[in-house]
Protein backbone atom coordinates (compact mmCIF):
# COMPACT_ATOMS: atom_id res chain seq x y z
CA UNK A 1 0.00 0.00 0.00
CA UNK A 2 1.17 3.54 -0.79
CA UNK A 3 0.15 6.62 1.19
CA UNK A 4 0.98 10.12 -0.04
CA UNK A 5 1.04 12.90 2.57
CA UNK A 6 0.94 16.53 1.46
CA UNK A 7 3.05 18.94 3.52
CA UNK A 8 6.54 19.45 4.88
CA UNK A 9 6.44 20.20 8.62
CA UNK A 10 6.54 18.45 11.97
CA UNK A 11 2.91 17.40 11.67
CA UNK A 12 3.63 15.66 8.36
CA UNK A 13 6.73 14.02 9.84
CA UNK A 14 4.56 12.59 12.65
CA UNK A 15 1.89 11.43 10.17
CA UNK A 16 4.53 9.78 7.99
CA UNK A 17 6.00 7.84 10.91
CA UNK A 18 2.54 6.65 12.01
CA UNK A 19 1.47 5.64 8.49
CA UNK A 20 4.79 3.90 7.76
CA UNK A 21 3.79 1.15 10.19
CA UNK A 22 1.32 -0.13 7.56
CA UNK A 23 2.37 1.35 4.23
CA UNK A 24 5.07 2.89 2.12
CA UNK A 25 4.88 6.67 2.46
CA UNK A 26 5.79 9.57 0.19
CA UNK A 27 5.64 13.11 1.62
CA UNK A 28 5.11 15.87 -0.95
CA UNK A 29 7.14 18.06 -0.92
CA UNK A 30 8.50 16.86 2.44
CA UNK A 31 11.96 17.83 3.61
CA UNK A 32 15.35 16.11 4.00
CA UNK A 33 14.72 15.59 7.72
CA UNK A 34 11.49 13.66 7.07
CA UNK A 35 13.01 11.21 4.60
CA UNK A 36 13.82 7.83 6.18
CA UNK A 37 14.17 4.97 3.73
CA UNK A 38 14.72 2.44 6.52
CA UNK A 39 11.21 3.30 7.80
CA UNK A 40 9.71 3.32 4.29
CA UNK A 41 9.40 7.12 4.06
CA UNK A 42 10.39 9.06 0.91
CA UNK A 43 10.00 12.70 0.00
CA UNK A 44 9.43 14.26 -3.41
CA UNK A 45 11.48 17.41 -2.85
CA UNK A 46 10.39 20.86 -4.07
CA UNK A 47 7.24 20.93 -6.18
CA UNK A 48 5.91 23.94 -8.11
CA UNK A 49 2.37 25.00 -7.26
CA UNK A 50 1.18 24.40 -10.82
CA UNK A 51 2.78 20.95 -10.83
CA UNK A 52 1.40 19.73 -7.51
CA UNK A 53 -1.79 18.04 -8.68
CA UNK A 54 -0.20 16.19 -11.60
CA UNK A 55 2.69 14.99 -9.44
CA UNK A 56 0.33 13.75 -6.72
CA UNK A 57 -1.88 11.87 -9.17
CA UNK A 58 1.17 10.32 -10.84
CA UNK A 59 1.97 8.43 -7.65
CA UNK A 60 -1.31 6.46 -7.99
CA UNK A 61 -1.43 6.16 -4.20
CA UNK A 62 -4.01 4.12 -2.35
CA UNK A 63 -4.63 7.03 0.03
CA UNK A 64 -3.86 10.76 0.02
CA UNK A 65 -3.65 12.67 3.32
CA UNK A 66 -3.53 16.48 3.12
CA UNK A 67 -1.71 18.06 6.06
CA UNK A 68 -1.85 21.90 5.86
CA UNK A 69 -4.96 24.06 5.76
CA UNK A 70 -4.15 26.20 2.71
CA UNK A 71 -4.33 23.42 0.06
CA UNK A 72 -7.57 22.20 1.64
CA UNK A 73 -9.12 25.67 1.46
CA UNK A 74 -7.84 25.92 -2.12
CA UNK A 75 -9.73 22.75 -3.07
CA UNK A 76 -6.89 20.23 -3.49
CA UNK A 77 -9.02 17.41 -2.07
CA UNK A 78 -11.74 18.17 -4.64
CA UNK A 79 -9.23 18.10 -7.48
CA UNK A 80 -7.80 14.77 -6.35
CA UNK A 81 -11.25 13.20 -5.93
CA UNK A 82 -12.16 14.38 -9.43
CA UNK A 83 -9.20 12.30 -10.64
CA UNK A 84 -10.52 9.20 -8.84
CA UNK A 85 -8.25 9.40 -5.77
CA UNK A 86 -9.16 8.34 -2.22
CA UNK A 87 -8.52 11.40 -0.07
CA UNK A 88 -8.53 12.07 3.66
CA UNK A 89 -9.27 15.77 3.91
CA UNK A 90 -12.38 17.87 3.32
CA UNK A 91 -13.28 19.55 0.06
CA UNK A 92 -13.20 23.33 -0.24
CA UNK A 93 -16.78 23.58 1.05
CA UNK A 94 -15.86 21.80 4.30
CA UNK A 95 -12.47 23.49 4.58
CA UNK A 96 -14.27 26.84 4.57
CA UNK A 97 -14.93 26.22 8.27
CA UNK A 98 -11.29 27.13 8.82
CA UNK A 99 -11.06 29.51 5.90
CA UNK A 100 -13.76 31.77 7.36
CA UNK A 101 -14.42 32.11 11.08
CA UNK A 102 -17.57 34.05 10.27
CA UNK A 103 -18.93 31.06 8.34
CA UNK A 104 -17.87 28.76 11.16
CA UNK A 105 -19.90 30.77 13.66
CA UNK A 106 -22.92 30.61 11.37
CA UNK A 107 -22.62 26.81 11.13
CA UNK A 108 -22.14 26.39 14.88
CA UNK A 109 -25.16 28.53 15.66
CA UNK A 110 -27.29 26.50 13.25
CA UNK A 111 -25.98 23.24 14.75
CA UNK A 112 -26.64 24.38 18.32
CA UNK A 113 -23.03 23.79 19.35
CA UNK A 114 -22.07 25.51 22.64
CA UNK A 115 -19.50 28.22 21.94
CA UNK A 116 -18.61 31.80 22.84
CA UNK A 117 -21.03 34.53 21.87
CA UNK A 118 -19.65 36.50 18.96
CA UNK A 119 -20.22 39.32 16.49
CA UNK A 120 -18.88 39.37 12.93
CA UNK A 121 -17.53 42.83 12.09
CA UNK A 122 -16.63 44.32 8.71
CA UNK A 123 -16.12 47.93 9.72
CA UNK A 124 -14.15 49.69 12.43
CA UNK A 125 -17.33 51.11 13.89
CA UNK A 126 -18.90 47.64 14.16
CA UNK A 127 -15.78 46.23 15.85
CA UNK A 128 -15.54 49.11 18.30
CA UNK A 129 -19.21 48.78 19.26
CA UNK A 130 -18.94 45.01 19.68
CA UNK A 131 -15.88 45.31 21.88
CA UNK A 132 -17.33 48.10 24.01
CA UNK A 133 -20.37 45.90 24.60
CA UNK A 134 -18.17 43.30 26.33
CA UNK A 135 -17.10 43.63 29.95
CA UNK A 136 -14.80 40.75 30.96
CA UNK A 137 -12.05 40.32 28.42
CA UNK A 138 -11.87 40.50 24.65
CA UNK A 139 -11.09 38.14 21.79
CA UNK A 140 -10.44 39.40 18.25
CA UNK A 141 -10.01 36.86 15.43
CA UNK A 142 -9.12 37.28 11.79
CA UNK A 143 -11.82 35.81 9.59
CA UNK A 144 -9.38 34.16 7.18
CA UNK A 145 -6.30 31.96 7.51
CA UNK A 146 -3.51 33.35 9.66
CA UNK A 147 -1.27 30.32 10.35
CA UNK A 148 -2.56 30.07 13.92
CA UNK A 149 -1.47 33.62 14.76
CA UNK A 150 -4.60 35.67 14.02
CA UNK A 151 -6.20 35.66 17.48
CA UNK A 152 -5.77 38.33 20.16
CA UNK A 153 -6.90 37.54 23.71
CA UNK A 154 -6.65 40.49 26.09
CA UNK A 155 -8.20 42.26 29.09
CA UNK A 156 -7.29 45.68 27.63
CA UNK A 157 -10.11 47.31 25.63
CA UNK A 158 -7.79 49.79 23.91
CA UNK A 159 -5.47 46.97 22.82
CA UNK A 160 -8.44 45.00 21.46
CA UNK A 161 -9.73 48.00 19.49
CA UNK A 162 -6.27 48.73 18.07
CA UNK A 163 -5.87 45.10 17.03
CA UNK A 164 -9.28 45.00 15.34
CA UNK A 165 -8.55 48.24 13.47
CA UNK A 166 -5.15 46.97 12.27
CA UNK A 167 -6.75 43.75 11.01
CA UNK A 168 -9.65 45.49 9.28
CA UNK A 169 -7.26 47.89 7.55
CA UNK A 170 -5.20 44.95 6.26
CA UNK A 171 -2.15 46.08 8.24
CA UNK A 172 -1.54 42.86 10.22
CA UNK A 173 -2.93 39.94 8.19
CA UNK A 174 -3.74 41.43 4.81
CA UNK A 175 -6.98 40.29 3.21
CA UNK A 176 -7.48 37.59 5.88
CA UNK A 177 -8.27 40.29 8.44
CA UNK A 178 -10.66 42.45 6.41
CA UNK A 179 -13.43 40.81 8.42
CA UNK A 180 -12.98 40.09 12.13
CA UNK A 181 -14.92 38.07 14.68
CA UNK A 182 -15.23 39.61 18.15
CA UNK A 183 -15.95 37.13 20.95
CA UNK A 184 -16.50 37.09 24.66
CA UNK A 185 -13.47 35.83 26.55
CA UNK A 186 -14.05 32.47 28.19
CA UNK A 187 -11.96 31.10 31.04
CA UNK A 188 -10.75 27.62 31.90
CA UNK A 189 -8.27 25.02 30.66
CA UNK A 190 -7.99 24.57 26.89
CA UNK A 191 -7.81 21.19 25.18
CA UNK A 192 -7.45 20.02 21.59
CA UNK A 193 -9.35 17.02 20.21
CA UNK A 194 -9.12 15.49 16.73
CA UNK A 195 -12.34 13.99 15.40
CA UNK A 196 -11.79 11.64 12.45
CA UNK A 197 -14.92 12.06 10.31
CA UNK A 198 -16.42 10.03 7.47
CA UNK A 199 -19.12 12.54 6.51
CA UNK A 200 -21.71 11.27 8.97
CA UNK A 201 -19.85 9.87 11.99
CA UNK A 202 -16.89 10.97 14.10
CA UNK A 203 -14.27 9.13 16.15
CA UNK A 204 -12.30 11.04 18.80
CA UNK A 205 -8.55 10.60 19.23
CA UNK A 206 -6.88 11.26 22.61
CA UNK A 207 -6.95 14.85 23.85
CA UNK A 208 -3.89 17.09 23.95
CA UNK A 209 -3.07 20.52 25.27
CA UNK A 210 -1.21 23.08 23.18
CA UNK A 211 0.91 26.06 24.26
CA UNK A 212 0.26 28.92 21.84
CA UNK A 213 2.22 31.80 23.35
CA UNK A 214 5.90 32.23 22.62
CA UNK A 215 7.08 32.59 26.23
CA UNK A 216 6.71 30.76 29.54
CA UNK A 217 3.52 31.22 31.55
CA UNK A 218 1.64 32.09 28.35
CA UNK A 219 3.32 35.43 27.76
CA UNK A 220 4.38 36.93 24.47
CA UNK A 221 2.80 36.81 21.03
CA UNK A 222 0.71 34.00 19.60
CA UNK A 223 2.55 31.40 17.57
CA UNK A 224 1.63 28.33 15.58
CA UNK A 225 2.28 26.36 18.81
CA UNK A 226 5.36 26.01 21.02
CA UNK A 227 4.68 22.54 22.37
CA UNK A 228 2.00 20.13 23.50
CA UNK A 229 1.33 17.18 25.77
CA UNK A 230 -1.02 14.21 26.02
CA UNK A 231 -2.90 12.89 27.94
CA UNK A 232 -4.67 15.83 29.54
CA UNK A 233 -5.47 14.95 33.17
CA UNK A 234 -9.19 14.45 33.66
CA UNK A 235 -10.03 14.13 29.96
CA UNK A 236 -10.74 10.45 29.47
CA UNK A 237 -13.02 8.32 27.33
CA UNK A 238 -16.26 9.59 28.89
CA UNK A 239 -15.39 13.23 28.24
CA UNK A 240 -14.29 12.46 24.68
CA UNK A 241 -17.54 10.60 24.03
CA UNK A 242 -19.52 13.58 25.31
CA UNK A 243 -17.56 16.00 23.12
CA UNK A 244 -18.18 13.77 20.13
CA UNK A 245 -21.92 13.57 20.87
CA UNK A 246 -22.49 17.25 21.73
CA UNK A 247 -20.08 18.94 19.31
CA UNK A 248 -18.69 16.89 16.43
CA UNK A 249 -21.83 14.95 15.53
CA UNK A 250 -24.20 17.99 15.51
CA UNK A 251 -21.63 19.81 13.37
CA UNK A 252 -21.50 16.94 10.86
CA UNK A 253 -25.31 16.80 10.82
CA UNK A 254 -25.47 20.50 9.97
CA UNK A 255 -22.79 20.14 7.29
CA UNK A 256 -24.72 17.24 5.76
CA UNK A 257 -27.88 19.37 5.77
CA UNK A 258 -25.92 21.95 3.78
CA UNK A 259 -24.80 19.32 1.28
CA UNK A 260 -21.22 19.13 2.59
CA UNK A 261 -19.65 15.65 2.80
CA UNK A 262 -16.91 16.21 5.36
CA UNK A 263 -14.29 13.43 5.25
CA UNK A 264 -11.28 14.50 7.24
CA UNK A 265 -10.37 15.92 10.63
CA UNK A 266 -12.51 18.27 12.66
CA UNK A 267 -9.90 19.66 15.03
CA UNK A 268 -11.77 21.09 17.98
CA UNK A 269 -10.25 23.62 20.35
CA UNK A 270 -12.29 23.57 23.57
CA UNK A 271 -12.41 25.69 26.69
CA UNK A 272 -13.44 23.71 29.76
CA UNK A 273 -15.45 26.41 31.54
CA UNK A 274 -17.18 26.22 34.91
CA UNK A 275 -20.48 25.76 33.05
CA UNK A 276 -19.19 23.02 30.75
CA UNK A 277 -17.14 22.73 27.56
CA UNK A 278 -17.35 25.45 24.94
CA UNK A 279 -15.96 25.20 21.43
CA UNK A 280 -13.45 27.93 20.63
CA UNK A 281 -13.10 26.97 16.97
CA UNK A 282 -12.66 24.13 14.52
CA UNK A 283 -9.76 23.64 12.21
CA UNK A 284 -10.11 21.18 9.36
CA UNK A 285 -6.80 19.28 9.57
CA UNK A 286 -4.52 17.69 12.10
CA UNK A 287 -3.08 20.30 14.47
CA UNK A 288 0.58 21.13 14.86
CA UNK A 289 2.15 20.37 17.36
CA UNK A 290 -0.73 18.34 18.85
CA UNK A 291 -0.39 15.64 16.18
CA UNK A 292 3.16 15.01 17.37
CA UNK A 293 1.91 13.93 20.83
CA UNK A 294 -1.41 12.31 19.91
CA UNK A 295 -0.25 9.88 17.22
CA UNK A 296 2.46 8.21 19.37
CA UNK A 297 -0.37 7.24 21.75
CA UNK A 298 -2.48 5.72 18.95
CA UNK A 299 -2.07 1.94 19.02
CA UNK A 300 -3.54 0.51 15.85
CA UNK A 301 -3.60 1.09 12.11
CA UNK A 302 -3.80 4.82 11.46
CA UNK A 303 -3.79 4.13 7.73
CA UNK A 304 -6.78 1.82 8.15
CA UNK A 305 -8.72 4.40 10.17
CA UNK A 306 -8.05 7.24 7.72
CA UNK A 307 -8.79 5.00 4.72
CA UNK A 308 -12.17 3.96 6.13
CA UNK A 309 -13.03 7.59 6.91
CA UNK A 310 -12.02 8.66 3.40
CA UNK A 311 -14.23 5.89 1.94
CA UNK A 312 -17.21 7.03 4.02
CA UNK A 313 -17.52 4.41 6.76
CA UNK A 314 -15.30 4.83 9.79
CA UNK A 315 -17.11 1.93 11.52
CA UNK A 316 -15.22 -0.51 9.27
CA UNK A 317 -11.87 0.44 10.81
CA UNK A 318 -10.11 -2.20 12.87
CA UNK A 319 -10.27 -1.69 16.64
CA UNK A 320 -7.51 0.40 18.18
CA UNK A 321 -6.53 1.46 21.66
CA UNK A 322 -4.72 4.32 23.38
CA UNK A 323 -1.27 3.68 24.78
CA UNK A 324 -1.03 4.63 28.46
CA UNK A 325 2.29 6.49 28.02
CA UNK A 326 2.46 10.26 28.32
CA UNK A 327 4.00 12.20 25.42
CA UNK A 328 5.48 15.72 25.43
CA UNK A 329 6.64 17.73 22.40
CA UNK A 330 8.76 20.85 22.80
CA UNK A 331 9.19 23.15 19.80
CA UNK A 332 12.63 24.61 19.09
CA UNK A 333 12.09 27.84 17.15
CA UNK A 334 14.32 30.18 15.17
CA UNK A 335 15.53 33.54 16.39
CA UNK A 336 12.95 36.21 15.55
CA UNK A 337 10.02 33.80 15.42
CA UNK A 338 7.06 34.41 15.03
CA UNK A 339 7.51 37.90 13.55
CA UNK A 340 10.63 37.55 11.37
CA UNK A 341 12.34 34.13 11.70
CA UNK A 342 16.07 34.16 11.00
CA UNK A 343 17.11 31.26 8.77
CA UNK A 344 20.47 29.81 7.82
CA UNK A 345 21.98 29.15 11.28
CA UNK A 346 23.80 25.80 11.55
CA UNK A 347 22.17 23.23 13.84
CA UNK A 348 24.40 21.28 16.23
CA UNK A 349 23.69 18.26 18.40
CA UNK A 350 21.13 16.24 16.45
CA UNK A 351 23.27 13.12 16.63
CA UNK A 352 23.52 13.38 20.44
CA UNK A 353 19.74 13.36 20.91
CA UNK A 354 19.64 9.71 19.87
CA UNK A 355 21.31 8.75 23.13
CA UNK A 356 18.36 10.01 25.21
CA UNK A 357 15.85 7.16 25.81
CA UNK A 358 12.40 7.43 24.24
CA UNK A 359 13.12 10.72 22.49
CA UNK A 360 12.61 11.45 18.81
CA UNK A 361 13.31 14.63 16.86
CA UNK A 362 10.79 15.62 14.19
CA UNK A 363 11.83 18.08 11.51
CA UNK A 364 9.55 21.06 11.02
CA UNK A 365 11.73 23.73 9.39
CA UNK A 366 15.21 22.40 8.60
CA UNK A 367 17.41 22.23 5.55
CA UNK A 368 20.48 20.14 4.77
CA UNK A 369 23.71 21.08 3.01
CA UNK A 370 26.10 18.33 1.96
CA UNK A 371 29.11 20.35 3.12
CA UNK A 372 27.86 22.09 6.27
CA UNK A 373 25.02 19.80 7.45
CA UNK A 374 21.68 20.76 9.01
CA UNK A 375 20.56 24.38 9.17
CA UNK A 376 17.56 26.47 10.26
CA UNK A 377 15.07 26.84 7.39
CA UNK A 378 11.84 27.95 9.03
CA UNK A 379 10.19 29.50 12.08
CA UNK A 380 9.41 26.35 14.03
CA UNK A 381 12.50 24.29 13.34
CA UNK A 382 12.40 21.06 15.35
CA UNK A 383 9.99 19.15 17.60
CA UNK A 384 11.64 17.21 20.41
CA UNK A 385 9.12 14.48 21.26
CA UNK A 386 9.49 12.24 24.31
CA UNK A 387 7.39 9.54 25.93
CA UNK A 388 7.38 8.27 29.48
CA UNK A 389 5.34 6.31 31.98
CA UNK A 390 4.26 9.64 33.50
CA UNK A 391 3.94 13.19 32.23
CA UNK A 392 6.79 14.26 34.48
CA UNK A 393 9.06 11.57 33.04
CA UNK A 394 8.15 12.54 29.47
CA UNK A 395 8.89 16.21 30.24
CA UNK A 396 12.28 15.39 31.71
CA UNK A 397 13.26 13.35 28.67
CA UNK A 398 12.04 15.99 26.21
CA UNK A 399 14.12 18.71 27.83
CA UNK A 400 17.10 16.41 28.17
CA UNK A 401 16.90 15.83 24.41
CA UNK A 402 16.45 19.52 23.69
CA UNK A 403 19.55 20.35 25.74
CA UNK A 404 21.64 18.48 23.16
CA UNK A 405 20.59 20.84 20.36
CA UNK A 406 21.87 24.33 19.70
CA UNK A 407 22.04 27.15 17.18
CA UNK A 408 22.35 30.94 17.59
CA UNK A 409 19.09 32.42 18.84
CA UNK A 410 17.28 29.11 19.50
CA UNK A 411 13.98 29.76 21.33
CA UNK A 412 11.86 27.37 23.36
CA UNK A 413 9.48 27.32 26.31
CA UNK A 414 10.64 25.66 29.52
CA UNK A 415 7.13 24.97 30.85
CA UNK A 416 5.60 22.63 28.26
CA UNK A 417 3.42 20.13 30.11
CA UNK A 418 3.75 21.88 33.47
CA UNK A 419 0.03 22.71 33.50
CA UNK A 420 -0.75 19.02 33.23
CA UNK A 421 1.23 18.34 36.40
CA UNK A 422 -0.40 21.12 38.40
CA UNK A 423 -3.94 19.78 38.69
CA UNK A 424 -6.66 18.06 36.76
CA UNK A 425 -8.98 20.56 35.07
CA UNK A 426 -12.54 21.08 36.20
CA UNK A 427 -14.65 19.23 33.70
CA UNK A 428 -18.23 18.74 32.66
Amino acid sequence: MLVVIVGSGGREHALALACAADADVVVVPGSPGIEDHDSGIWVSGPVGETQLLDILVAYKADLYVIGPEQPLVDGLADSLRARGCVVFGPGADGAALEGSKALLKEVLDSAGVPCATSVTCRTEAEARAALEDLSEGYVVKTDGLAAGKGVLVTDDLDEAIADAVAKLRGQSFGAAGRTVVVEERLSGPEISVFFVCDGRRAVALPAAQDHKRLLDDDHGPNTGGMGAFSPVPGVGDEVLAELCRDFAEPTLHELTRRGIDFRGVLFGGFMLTSSGPRLLEYNVRFGDPETQVVLPRFDGSLVGLLMCAAQGDVTRAAPWRVRPDAVVAVVAAAAGYPVAPETGAPIAGLEEVGAVPDVRVLHAGTGFDLETGWFVNGGRVLNVVASGATLDEARERAYEGLACISWPGLQYRSDIGAAGLAAAPTLI
